[in-house]
């Protein structure tokens, strides 16, 4: 209940109890003339008007004149008179509505007329604005009089169940609990903002009223009672706690203001910090504000109550708010994000310092993985004057954000900063980004123009040589002819003379021989840890990383490779279109699936996201090729299925990713019993890397899983003849992890005894290794081939061994095998059910209960008790069984189970 709604009441009891009530409502309007509100309250209701006199009365109280009405010590005394008057025929009861509002004089009047009322059956109710401003509020009539002679009553916000009651008594009974909860919240407590919102659903939808969301947006609000309440209570608050409160509502929502806020309200206001302070305090105690629970900065209760606030202020306001947080925030040393949102919010600034809060910021956002907002500061960056070569440079690294989300955009932006760049080292970026971009939309060619016009214009700077010919040699895998020639140029350049040629060529060419079958893997790890002992030079280092990180993991050096990895992206300056960028990327896919961490590879939603720019030529990226290999291992078939339909082949550039997309979507035909389909999808991968000078079973290894195609198609001597050409080049390589791959086919192709003694042989190469899939297929292999010999009792204890390293490993596909192998030998129970909420541990149980009702990592841990990082554990362990890979898959994985 509200004040007025309050003074009513009052005047309805007195009314029932024999008293006469006269009422008035004070208005801003009523302070143009004397005794406007006294005689509101008292003339209408008598046969008496001014200047006619009344019958006599004591004398009237003393009140001052106003300066404008010279006779207004008459007017008071008649007013008096007539007050007096009114007593004598019957008690009263004056009901004055927002005291606050009335003229000067009138509240002179009612002050000295309320000292005397004792001697008259007369009793004065009155309410007044009590609520804490910015600009402290003249003394209102209580604090004139002395206490003795009134009682206050101060209105409390209404309490959650009387707002809920309100709310239901005017959308009915059966409004949605969701739809109560929101219109409380908007309602912030307060009966007249709540009224009008309620006033405003109504109308808006009648019949559905009850069910209708509560928006965030007055503009969806008709006709807009709510916004006119909030206007009116800002109104009566006065323009201090107005600005101060539209202040608030601007800077809450995303403009990253952290503990400045409470600093930088007063200081972009002008208000007095100590009372900002204090209504800040009593806006949270009267229900309109809230604590941030984590920084305990206050927000407004409700969006549309923040949107409220904002209703009806101009731009050119919030823009000169903006400049004003923004240049108080640099001046503070806060962070630059902070600052650099605020001058996403205005016209250029013409400053040096703004220049330099937009470029420190972008690198952050980078960092925080918000590449979208980075790319906003770089671009309005550019809307700031500044050096024809500082701006090529924000060209360079606008560009390659930008090529991820349209591409042609990148490209047009790469291209005008080559064209800025005066200075050798940031024209080799600019190129070389470029290029980058060129070639993954399939213009491998065109990407060469752009490095090979370089030529001649570095004739002093051999490192940005060795920089071009790098990147050209890493940038040549999206295109066979060009690959082989240029890697034949810096094969012969090594071998004319390898002083000349610097670690990072090296590397690379030791990349080239372990694909091309030429190499060990323990020849070519000497080769790469001596070549990691040598200096280079900072803008090569990049490239020596990340082929070394690659053919550590070829040789199944993973936590090497992991290392090399982190240090290469950790390199300064390493934009997202270095070559090397995502060529580390890749490798760090491929060493999560090597061991196995598919939640790792399905966590990165990249695999999903489809270029905006659909004029451009993308090929299957690495990523996706890992992903649907994850998918099959989990045994999420339609999932893989429904990524592979989005990716057209067909109309795929030429690159080695496309070869790897190739192979994976062959495993996934394979396990779904299109064995036509796989076989085509092998070969074809076979054929381009054949053609690429790749024939090592280090990247794909395509033969053995043709081998197994041509088997189940009936074509022994065929598989026989893929699986013996992979084993000779996996013996070449020579790890664990190709050679026991290759042995396994041949075993099965073999068949016999010959083929158990090579499948065998399979076994005791992977056991020793990290190659921990690999092993479960072996054993699997094995299995069923002894259990095929009528030899069931060798077969169980391998199928066993298998499906529990499955378990370990979380390869629900090779588990679900190795269960059919041991059911189909005879075993009657696996004992291995360890998959579903059934193999949760208790911990797990409750961690994954409370991620799945929405609580945040922090929240769990401080309930639970435990370290952040052990909740993480318990939900990737949750995960894995559950055979999911999203928090957002919780709730329906745990009924699903519990169904089960």
């Amino acid at each position: 209940m509200g004040r007025t709604a309050l003074l009513e009441a009052a005047a309805e009891l007195g009314a029932g109890q024999g008293m006469r009530a006269l009422k008035a409502r004070c208005s801003t309007g009523d302070s143009g003339a004397a005794f406007t509100s006294v005689r509101r309250l008292l003339e209408p209701c008598s046969g008496f008007g001014l200047p006619g006199d009344p019958p006599d009365a004591p004398d009237a109280p003393n009140t001052s004149a106003a300066p404008n009405t010279p006779d207004a010590p008459d007017v008071a005394s008649r007013l008096w008179r007539l007050l007096h008057f009114h007593a004598a025929q019957s008690p009263l009861l004056l009901a004055v509505d927002d005291v606050h509002l009335a003229d000067p004089s009138s509240r002179r009047w009612f002050t000295e007329t309320a000292r005397r009322l004792d001697q008259m059956p007369v009793l004065l109710v009155a309410t007044e604005r009590n609520q804490y401003d910015i600009d402290p509020p003249s003394p209102g009539l209580a604090h004139t009089l002395s206490p003795s002679l009134y009682r206050t009553f101060a209105l409390a916000p209404l309490s959650g169940a009387a707002a809920e009651e309100m709310v239901r008594t005017h959308l009915g009974a059966g409004a949605a609990e969701e739809v109560v909860k929101s219109c409380v919240r908007a309602g912030a407590g307060n009966p007249l903002l709540l009224r009008a919102l309620l006033d405003d659903m109504q109308a808006l939808a009648p019949e559905d009223a009850a069910s209708a969301a509560v928006p965030h947006s007055c503009a969806e609000l008709y006709p807009g009672a709510f916004t006119a309440a909030v206007a009116w209570w800002l109104e009566n608050a006065g323009p201090s706690t107005t600005a101060v409160a539209r202040a608030l509502a601007e800077l809450e929502e995303g403009h990253h203001v952290d503990n400045l806020l409470p600093d930088l309200l007063p200081a972009v206001t002008g208000a007095d910090p100590a009372r900002v302070s204090g209504w800040v305090t009593a806006m949270v105690r009267l229900g309109l504000l809230r604590r941030d629970p984590v920084r305990g900065q206050p927000r407004f209760v409700h969006g549309l109550l923040r949107d409220a606030m904002l209703n009806g202020w101009s731009r050119k306001a919030r823009q000169t708010l903006h400049r004003a947080a923004a240049e108080i925030g640099h001046g503070c040393g806060d962070r630059a994000e902070a600052v650099a949102a605020h001058l996403l919010q205005v016209p250029p600034v013409g400053a040096a310092w703004a220049v330099d809060v937009l470029l420190d910021a972008a690198p952050d956002a980078v960092g925080a993985g918000r590449t979208g907002d980075a790319a906003q500061y770089l671009r309005r960056a550019l809307e700031e004057p500044m050096p024809r070569e500082r701006r090529a440079t924000v060209l360079t690294d606008l560009g390659s954000l930008e090529f991820a989300a349209l591409r042609s955009a990148g490209i047009s932006r790469l291209a005008e900063a080559l064209r800025l760049h005066d200075r050798p080292r940031g024209r080799v970026k600019a190129a070389v980004a470029l290029s980058s971009a060129l070639a993954h939309q399939g213009e491998a060619h065109a990407a060469f123009a752009v490095l090979k016009g370089l030529n001649g214009s570095l004739p002093d700077e051999p490192t940005l040589n060795r920089t071009v010919q790098a990147a050209s040699a890493l940038l040549s895998d999206h295109d066979t002819e060009l690959r082989r020639r240029v890697y034949a140029a810096l094969g012969n350049a090594v071998e004319r003379s390898p002083t000349s040629v610097g670690p990072a060529e090296h590397a690379l060419t030791i990349r080239y021989e372990a694909t091309a079958g030429l190499v060990s893997a323990e020849r070519a790890m000497e080769r790469i840890h001596a070549l990691l002992a040598a200096p280079e030079d900072p803008l090569m280092e990049p490239f020596l990383l990340g082929t070394a990180a690659a053919v550590a993991q070829w040789a199944d050096e993973l936590d090497e490779a992991d290392r090399l990895v982190q240090r290469g992206l950790a390199e300064p300056g390493l934009s997202r279109l270095h070559p090397m960028y995502r060529a580390m990327f890749n490798t760090r896919t491929d060493t999560a699936l090597a061991r196995a961490r598919y939640a790792e590879v399905l966590a990165d939603d990249g695999a999903w996201d489809l270029p905006a720019d659909r004029a451009a030529r993308p090929g299957p990226t690495n990523l996706q090729a890992g992903t649907v290999l994850a998918l099959v291992e989990s045994d999420r078939l339609a999932e893989a299925h429904a990524l592979i339909t989005g990716i057209n082949v067909l109309k795929a550039h030429d690159s080695w990713e496309l070869n790897r997309f190739l192979y994976a979507r062959g495993l996934l035909r394979a396990v779904s019993d299109d064995l036509e389909g796989a076989l085509d999808d092998f070969l074809e991968c076979g054929r381009r890397q054949s053609a690429r000078d790749v024939v090592a079973p280090v990247v794909t290894p395509w033969r053995s899983a043709a081998a197994e195609c041509v088997l189940a198609l009936g074509r022994p001597q065929e598989a026989i003849r893929l699986a013996e050409q992979e084993y000779r080049f996996a013996t070449v390589w020579n790890t664990p992890r190709v050679v026991g791959r290759a042995l396994r086919a041949l075993g099965a192709a073999t068949g016999g005894r010959r083929g158990l003694e090579l499948t065998g042989q399979a076994v005791k190469t992977l056991r020793d290794s990290p190659a921990g899939t690999e092993l479960i297929r072996a054993l699997i292999s094995q299995g069923r081939q002894l259990t095929a010999a009528g030899q069931q009792g060798r077969a169980r204890p391998l199928l066993r061994e298998a499906a529990s390293l499955a378990e370990q490993l979380g390869t629900v596909r090779l588990r679900a095998a190795a269960v059919r192998a041991l059911s189909q030998g005879g075993a009657r129970r696996t004992g291995l059910e360890h998959t579903g909420v059934v193999a949760l541990t208790s911990s797990e149980r409750r961690v994954a209960a409370l991620a799945a009702d929405g609580r945040t990592n922090a929240e769990i841990a401080e309930l639970l008790h435990l370290a952040r990082r052990t909740v993480e554990t318990h939900l990737t362990h949750a995960y894995r069984k559950l055979g999911i890979r999203r928090r957002t898959d919780l709730p329906a994985a745990l009924e699903r189970w519990t169904d089960c």
